[in-house]
């Protein structure tokens, strides 16, 4: 008899319990025509890959799984992959799949009542958020049934066979080599075709760049030196690019004063004469920027027709690769490329080299790269009074698919993360149609959760919240202490067409009493002038991620004062200002403002600077640069901003130029609290500003010389043009003011111009009054009487006073000119101006010597000499000439008669 332990009575029962109590399990037979076949998942997000097998009838095996986690993840079933088909599908399975997965290996039964024949369409589904995070398409055809066009996989730029595995997707190779922590190399020999596959991928921004190349086996020491690399990254749009380098030094790509090319350049750039033969050898195959990672796929020949510039690949033997991670210079007007410069991080992080040999299989890639900054979405931080413009678009980066083909674009950003902050008013504009209607909810899908019998809490908007282009509807919402940190921007009648709201509490549009968003809706701008209005606080903050933000005051970068935010490696922010005097990095003078209160803080990338300055630098030196950046409250202020990948305090290169910038300045009104965009010189206003050039510089003057220098001509021909002229040059002013009140919409008396102007108008205005009202002047003999006196005096006070004020408001319009529409030309237009009127101020020095020259000689030559006599005579009224000529002649003698000479003589 057998007598057993304890223990093992005790392990034989617990193995026995399930037996017992489990249901029988449903056989499993192997009819399926997928049986045996192998299928690569496409990635859609979380960096998913992996390859699926059909075992039986109800099961599959799933192997080389890499995934990050998400939050109720599973296996799911669809008839098609629109997205209605994906939204719609079920659960094939029980297997949950809530933890990161590393080249893992397990396998999944279906559900019961789960066939291979509904399941068109198998993908890993997160349930709360709706997401596909990757999927796979049962190629039926290669099981000899036809498949309809709405199942057929979409075209991947890569298909081939091994064995029963169908390879569709690109994210899929043979090999992968680790070469950092963040970055990676994947690829796939095809030997057959002379061809090798290589896929790069990086947890890395979307300025920098991924460089991978072959080093040059005749160099040891210096392994980049002529070295054959392909130089991967996303264009400013977001596109991938590849294109084939060669490094002839360790320096930007640079065209040398005899015509040579030298650097990290472009095949195609050395040989410009010959584009056909030097040309581009690899070719993009596919490129994406999904959680924060930067994978690119190309292919290239093992052997180039390129002898010069592209280098064989011994694919049996070693060779040494090299590799870099770096910043990225966008093309310009001179160098129409995209350049990478110079990595500057440690060896082995930011670039490095090692010996590979490409036939032999490599796999030390354990689990997917896991980037700390996973969400690419632009970032749209709301402010008062500034309202956000809803519309739709089509689908291109939506952060949560699967989606439908039109989502909403907020401020022409697609889907973007909106950040608002408790207590503070939100506007929505809303143009996005009649048949999309926003609300604000708790749901992350929206389209109404009532209808997938959920529930949720709508705070804003609803049926109501509609509108188009030509008749918007304002929404306004005010977030408040109890709204959570996080809701949802949708719409009523269709879901995942929205994104997040990031709600905040506080900001910036609670410390400042005024903001605009400035040029092309990329920076926005925050002050608040003192109560003694002599500082002003000053608060800017970008709208997509960069690596410093720069604002200026100017027209132009050039020539203009720039303060500077940025975070060193230390996390610790920075503001500097600057003067800028030209378009190189050498013209980038650091100054020394006064500057109290300064911050400068990262969130995601997004930079936000502030600080306080006086509007009126007190300076010891006054011909330091910042001593002349005075901020006038009552001028408008021009403001400029640009932003770029890096920034230093030390020594700048044409490292830290900008990757993006405004296209013309903003207009900041400070004291109106509103801005305006800059605008070119409206022609109405230039005709205004030479009339009043022709009336204020020629004829208005040119009537006072009439009657000051050409009384000794004999006859009235002086009183003759000095009326024509001063009545031509009012008629002129007049009609240029009408001109500029028609242009501009009012009469605006804010400017020193506008008020200069005025008042030259109102004395011109004056004269012809007080001509009418002039008192007969006394014959020859007779005492001048009062009134007569005291209107001499207003003639001639009130005559050169309109003069000056017309002078003044000449010179304040080209200051306003300036301000304006810029002050390219305007220097040249005030020289000119000055330069007329000293060669006027001349003539009359000289006319005014000659006149005293001649009132001398005749006082000493004829000793009954009459300064009022019939040549001289200064009592011509200006109404009725032909009655003071008959005066003259009744009332000459040989008196000596000194007389005030009013202006209209």
């Amino acid at each position: 008899m057998l007598r057993l332990k304890p223990p093992t009575v005790l392990f034989l029962f617990y193995l026995l319990i399930p037996s017992c109590f489990a249901d029988p399990a449903r056989e499993c037979q192997k009819t399926s025509p997928f049986i045996g076949l192998e299928y690569e998942l496409f990635m859609v997000q979380h960096q998913l890959r992996g390859v699926i097998s059909v075992i039986d009838d109800c099961s599959f095996r799933v192997s080389q799984f890499d995934m990050l986690s998400g939050s109720d993840i599973h296996w799911w079933g669809a008839t098609a992959l629109d997205f209605a088909n994906l939204t719609s599908g079920f659960m094939i399975s029980d297997h949950s799949l809530n933890e990161t997965y590393k080249n893992a290996t397990f396998t999944v039964r279906l559900l019961d009542n789960v066939t291979w024949d509904q399941i068109p369409v198998l993908a890993v589904w997160d349930l709360p958020t709706a997401s596909d995070f990757g999927h796979v398409v049962l190629n039926r055809s290669e099981s000899g049934i036809s498949l309809s066009p709405e199942l057929a996989p979409a075209p991947e730029p890569h298909l081939a066979r091994e064995k029963n595995r169908v390879l569709t997707v690109p994210t899929m190779f043979d090999n992968c080599k680790v070469l950092s922590e963040n970055y990676r190399v994947r690829w796939t020999l095809d030997v057959d075709e002379q061809l090798i596959e290589i896929g790069l991928e990086a947890a890395i921004q979307t300025q920098n760049y991924m460089a991978f190349g072959w080093a040059n086996p005749n160099v040891s020491s210096e392994y980049m030196v002529g070295a054959d690399v392909a130089v991967t990254g996303f264009t400013v749009d977001g596109l991938p690019f590849v294109d084939d380098f060669f490094i002839t030094k360790y320096s930007e790509c640079m065209v040398n004063k005899d015509g040579s090319i030298s650097g990290v350049c472009p095949d195609s750039i050395y040989e410009r004469n010959d584009p056909v033969v030097f040309v581009n050898n690899t070719r993009l195959v596919y490129g994406h920027r999904k959680d924060g990672i930067s994978f690119i796929r190309f292919r290239r020949p093992l052997v180039s027709d390129d002898k010069k510039y592209d280098l064989p690949v011994n694919y049996t033997g070693n060779v040494t690769v090299i590799w870099a991670l770096g910043l990225m210079r966008p093309p310009d007007a001179i160098r129409p490329y995209y350049l990478p410069q110079n990595h500057g991080e440690p060896k082995s992080v930011a670039y490095g080299h090692l010996v590979l040999n490409v036939s032999q299989h490599v796999d030390d890639c354990l689990g997917p790269l896991d980037a700390e900054d996973k969400e690419d979405q632009d970032l749209i931080i709301a402010d008062a009074n500034v309202p956000l413009v809803v519309a739709t678009g089509e689908a291109i980066h939506y952060p949560n698919p699967p989606n439908p083909s039109k989502v909403f674009y907020i401020n022409k950003k697609e889907a973007p993360v909106l950040r608002v902050e408790r207590g503070v008013p939100v506007k929505f504009s809303i143009q996005a149609g009649h048949d999309v209607a926003l609300y604000i909810t708790s749901d992350l899908v929206g389209g109404n959760a009532s209808l997938r019998n959920m529930s949720e809490t709508i705070y804003a908007g609803g049926p109501e919240a509609e509108g188009v282009q030509s008749s918007p509807m304002e929404l306004v919402w005010a977030p408040n202490r109890n709204t959570p940190d996080q809701v949802f921007y949708h719409s009523v009648y269709h879901q995942k067409m929205g994104w997040r709201i990031q709600v905040v509490d506080g900001g910036l549009s609670d410390m400042y009493n005024n903001s605009v968003v400035l040029d092309d809706q990329q920076v926005s701008f925050f002050w608040t002038l003192s109560e003694d209005k002599d500082s002003i606080s000053i608060a800017a903050r970008g709208e997509k991620k960069s690596g410093y933000l720069a604002v200026g005051f100017g027209s132009a970068m050039v020539n203009s004062y720039a303060y500077v935010g940025w975070i060193d490696d230390d996390g610790k922010g920075h503001v500097n200002t600057y003067w800028i005097d030209g378009m190189d990095a050498s013209s980038v003078h650091s100054t020394n403002e006064n500057l109290t209160y300064v911050r400068c803080k990262s969130e995601n990338g997004i930079i936000t600077l502030e600080f306080t300055r006086p509007l009126n630098p007190s300076c010891s030196h006054s011909d330091k640069p910042e001593c002349k950046n005075i901020i006038d409250p009552t001028t408008p202020l021009k403001v400029i901003w640009a932003m770029g990948s890096s920034w230093t305090d030390g020594h700048l290169t044409e490292r830290n130029m900008h990757f993006v910038k405004s296209q013309r300045p903003v207009r900041v009104l400070l004291m109106r609290g509103s801005s305006e965009a800059e605008q070119d010189l409206q022609p109405v206003l230039a005709v205004h500003g030479f009339m009043m050039f022709l009336a204020w510089g020629i004829l208005l003057p040119g009537g006072i010389m009439a009657a000051r220098y050409l009384k000794h001509v004999k006859g009235d021909g002086w009183y003759q043009i000095h009326v024509y002229l001063q009545y031509s040059g009012l008629a002129i002013v007049l009609l240029a003011l009408l001109f500029a009140v028609a242009e501009l919409r009012g009469f605006y008396v804010s400017s020193l111009h506008v008020k200069f102007g005025i008042t030259a108008i109102v004395f011109a205005c004056v004269q012809p009054v007080n001509a009418c009202l002039r008192p007969n002047k006394p014959a020859n003999g007779e005492e001048i009487s009062l009134k007569r006196l005291i209107w001499e005096y207003i003639h001639l006070i009130v005559g050169r006073s309109a003069i000056i004020a017309g002078i003044a408001a000449l010179f304040s319009g080209m200051k306003h000119l300036g301000e304006r529409y810029g002050s390219e030309n305007v220097h040249g237009l005030v020289l000119a101006l000055i330069i007329w009127f000293v060669i006027g101020a001349l003539i009359v020095m000289y006319l005014e010597f000659r006149e005293r020259q001649r009132r001398r000689e005749r006082i000493f030559g004829r000793s009954n000499w009459v300064l009022g006599n019939i040549d001289e005579d200064d009592s011509m009224d200006l109404l009725s000439p032909s009655r003071d000529s008959a005066e003259k002649n009744l009332h000459q003698s040989g008196r000596m008669e000194v007389q005030l000479e009013p202006l209209s003589r």
